[in-house]
């Protein structure tokens, strides 16, 4: 079977399995990545099939939707990918973007690292900032009943990984918590020029938030 017709089957996959995903980790987040990632290889030497099948399969199952199991996504990519015969090395290297991709709450030692990972990590990481990362952050706060903003809730900028997997914070200190961090978390220079740009958008954002808030405008 050629790479293509593996990238479209996977596409096929990964529609299905996504059908009632929640609307900031359904299939358009994943075709955004995806879409992220073949821009960001147009600069990077990468094997741009281990790029394309670590971004179609990055979210197949997100642990925050499986009581934080992180076992499954990786069983199920590794399970579609052998029943295409997909070669065993790209086929691991793939599992080891699924399972080194996630913020974690910024303070996990990466156990993985290679150019591949670099450019879907960063293609993820710009999906969630921006105007678009800012509409996925309340749509999953609203997802999970949690309060837009309590001035006397303070972001936790130390959090553990376990303290991160279990917040119930207001969505705004989501903010701080990650999506502020992660333009300096770039790997790629394609990453970082892209990052700027909806990192400034975000801080405009908040800056009339507030103002709102506070009856200032």
């Amino acid at each position: 079977m050629t790479s293509e017709k593996i990238i479209q089957k996977t596409i096929a996959f990964v529609k299905t399995q996504l059908t009632d995903a929640e609307g900031g980790h359904d299939w358009f987040h994943i075709e955004r990545v995806y879409k992220n990632a073949l821009l960001i290889s147009k600069s990077e030497h990468v094997d741009i099939f281990i790029v394309s099948l670590g971004a179609l399969l990055h979210d197949i199952a997100d642990s925050k939707f499986h009581n934080g199991d992180e076992t499954i996504g990786p069983k199920i990519a590794r399970e579609f990918l052998f029943k295409l015969n997909v070669d065993s090395i790209v086929i691991e290297n793939v599992i080891k973007i699924i399972e080194n991709i996630s913020f974690k709450g910024g303070h996990e030692t990466q156990k993985f690292r290679s150019p591949e990972l670099d450019v879907v990590q960063d293609a993820d990481r710009l999906d969630a900032i921006g105007a678009i990362g800012i509409a996925r952050c309340f749509n999953y706060g609203g997802y999970k009943n949690r309060a837009l903003y309590n001035p006397d809730v303070k972001p936790n900028l130390n959090m553990s990984k376990a303290e991160y997997k279990a917040s119930t914070a207001p969505t705004i200190n989501h903010f701080y918590e990650k999506l502020l961090r992660l333009k300096d978390k770039m790997n790629t220079k394609t990453g970082r020029q892209i990052a700027l740009n909806r990192h400034t958008f975000m801080e405009q954002y908040l800056k009339q938030f507030y103002d709102e808030w506070n009856g200032n405008v």
